[in-house]
């Protein structure tokens, strides 16, 4: 994404930057210390003098449309993002974790309120709840619903948060 945005010359920028054990040689299939990428959202984020809650939110939403590129068996049988939302636990993390066992995924809880109306309770040591809302924004957008999207923020550090998605009545 940064490359894309960016370029690649921001991209060798906030590597050469960072502090990186890896030294910014990242595979698809790897998993990395979140430190490495706390640096480099930081980093980014000095470079391009944006908030870093603001860059997660919008790489969680470049994200969410590289997921529905790469993987579009994930998306064919919901053809409500309200419906999809429900399964990100069940259908879509049981999923990765068949192609990718030793990923570290954050738990999603799901709770229909009613039919227009999810609520998702997420949790991760990881601290990415900025992160989780891009990838719910990037949902809405793909989806194009017409929904809204709340956040209530349940910890200081981002470890837990409870989103809730309603559609809007026409």
């Amino acid at each position: 994404m940064v490359d894309s945005v960016y370029s690649p010359v921001v991209v060798d920028d906030i590597i050469d930057s960072s502090d990186l054990a890896s030294a910014g040689s990242y595979t698809a299939v790897g998993t990395y210390p979140r430190t490495e990428m706390t640096a480099l959202v930081g980093a980014l984020s000095e470079r391009v003098d944006t908030p870093a809650p603001d860059l997660l939110r919008a790489y969680g939403q470049h994200l969410f449309g590289r997921f529905h590129a790469l993987y579009p068996g994930f998306f064919t049988n919901d053809p409500d993002v309200l419906d999809f939302l429900e399964g990100i636990e069940a259908v879509v993390h049981s999923e990765v974790l068949k192609l990718y066992p030793d990923a570290e995924l954050p738990e999603i809880a799901a709770t229909r309120m009613s039919p227009d109306v999810v609520e998702l309770d997420y949790t991760s040591p990881r601290c990415l709840a900025d992160l989780a809302e891009g990838l719910l924004r990037g949902a809405l957008a793909d989806f194009g619903s017409q929904a809204e999207l709340t956040r209530l923020d349940l910890s200081d550090d981002g470890s837990h948060s409870r989103f809730v998605v309603s559609r809007r009545q026409p």
